[in-house]
Order: C-alpha cells, then sequence, then structure tokens
C-alpha cells in the first residue's frame, strides 16, 4: 500500500487547510483504519485523528472541536479538514492506514503499517 499526502502549506492563526491523503496498492479500502499524526523536530509521532471501520472517529485533546477527519472510499482517500489553525499545529503532518489496528492502538503511532511522506503544516501567528 502506499500512501500520497499533500496540502500543507503556510497558514496564519485562525486559518483553515485540508489535508489529503490517496491511497493505492491496496485491496479493499474500506477495511482499514485509517489515521493522521504530526511531528515536530525532537519529539516523537504525535496522534492527531483517525476513523475506525464502522465510522468511529477519534481526536487528541488538542485538537477536537477544530479537525476533522473524513473519508471518500470510493476514491481511496482519507482527509483532515483543520480550522482554527494555531502556531502550536505547526508539524509535519504524517497520513498512515492499517488494516489489522485494534481500538486500544488507533492513536499509537506504531500500530500502523504504511504511512504517508508527510507534509508541512506552518502556521503563523
Amino acid at each position: 500500500v502506499q500512501l500520497q499526502a499533500c496540502g500543507g502549506g503556510l497558514v496564519q492563526a485562525g486559518g483553515s487547510l485540508r489535508l489529503s491523503c490517496a491511497a493505492s496498492g491496496h485491496t479493499t479500502f474500506t477495511r482499514y483504519a485509517v489515521g493522521w499524526f504530526r511531528q515536530v523536530p525532537g519529539k516523537e509521532r504525535e496522534f492527531v485523528a483517525a476513523w475506525r471501520t464502522g465510522g468511529y472517529t477519534y481526536y487528541s485533546d488538542s485538537v477536537k472541536g477544530r479537525f476533522t477527519i473524513s473519508r471518500d472510499n470510493a476514491k481511496s482517500a482519507f482527509y483532515l479538514q483543520m480550522n482554527g489553525l494555531k502556531p502550536e499545529d505547526t508539524a509535519v503532518y504524517f497520513c498512515a492506514l492499517d488494516g489489522r489496528i485494534i481500538l486500544s492502538s488507533i492513536r499509537n503511532a506504531g500500530a500502523y503499517e504504511h504511512w504517508g511522506q508527510g507534509t508541512l503544516v506552518t502556521v503563523s501567528s
């Protein structure tokens, strides 16, 4: 499975961005859990949001109410709509996908098998 992320950029605080992640090389996209993580230099990769089969969504406390994860199974793609961006949201954002993840690991970066290349989001104050 290959993932291609895009949509990052420079935005002022309070602005919005939409990240996209396109999946290819898979068998049945609908059976995969998908997630977004972010990372800043010197820190571990941090969970942002995830979508588990059945339509269950999960968010970190820091983005809840501002970010929305969605997916388009017909396009084998998923998205992260980011509103009300803050300077502390600045990071490289990674999309991830896994076909066997369990609920207790949904927020664990190490549980995801497939990763996109990352897209940089910079929020200026």
